[in-house]
């Protein structure tokens, strides 16, 4: 079984709870993709006016926001039994769409594939995958795809479809088939820094239940396609004065 992610805690975290239900989980890490080039690619898209508000957000107000959380997030933790030691990763890759992921891949040949806060992987790492493929999306999709899914079901007052995804990784953005959901609460405590350890938490055993289904031999069998309960959208990181407005008028943090 093969894990292929991003960089940082939440892939400790996923690592960790992996390797202890999979003896032989290997794990492919690659490296951040560069801020500068995400930038440029979402202004031919969005504008230079909301890339930098988005920016700003990023590079100022999250960071503040973790380091305010940390009480908070190490208690999610705790509560949920997670493990968020440092994993030992013995491969790591520039992009996960890199042809030395498509060799590490050919290496392999796992029988499952879990992914974690990578970029999108592209068609041709896709079509060297030849097992199911599955992530746990923080949001309840097909409406939140994209990031901040459980924050912005709470700015469209959804406290309902805050909640994780378990899905099937296919060519579009969080559009593949739903293998099963869960929804959480948040408390006073809670802002978008910690939302992703509360997605965790409740994802975790969802793709538990799914890993071993998969090893055990069952072929992934996807729900009825969810009913949107509203548009499906990408949503992205908000703008600085975006989040700001927010958290001032309606308490959304």
């Amino acid at each position: 079984m093969l894990l292929l992610a991003g960089p940082g805690d939440t892939t400790d975290i996923v690592a960790n709870y992996l390797a202890a239900r999979v003896p032989d989980l290997q794990v492919v890490v690659e490296q951040s993709p560069s801020r500068l080039q995400l930038a440029r690619r979402r202004a031919k898209r969005h504008g230079w006016p909301t890339v930098i508000g988005q920016v700003l957000f990023v590079v100022g107000a999250l960071p503040w926001l973790r380091r305010r959380g940390r009480p908070r997030i190490a208690a999610i933790v705790s509560e949920a039994g997670l493990d968020a030691s440092p994993y030992p990763v013995r491969f790591r890759v520039v992009s996960i769409n890199g042809q030395a992921t498509i060799e590490l891949l050919e290496a392999m040949r796992p029988d499952l594939v879990v992914v974690n806060g990578t970029r999108i992987i592209g068609p041709t790492v896709l079509d060297a995958i030849d097992c199911p493929i599955i992530n746990t999306h923080a949001g309840i999709t097909p409406t939140y795809r994209g990031v901040h899914g459980g924050y912005w079901a709470l700015a469209d007052g959804r406290a309902d479809q805050v909640g994780t995804t378990v899905h099937l990784v296919d060519q579009g953005i969080d559009t593949g088939g739903v293998l099963a959901q869960a929804t959480f609460g948040v408390t006073d405590q809670d802002t978008i820094a910690t939302y992703p350890y509360l997605h965790l938490a409740a994802g975790l055993p969802l793709l538990g239940d799914q890993v071993d289904r998969v090893l055990a031999g069952q072929k992934p069998s996807p729900l009825v396609d969810p009913v949107p309960d509203g548009a499906s959208r990408l949503r992205l990181h908000p703008t600085l004065w975006e989040y700001g407005r927010r958290r001032m008028t309606s308490g959304v943090r």
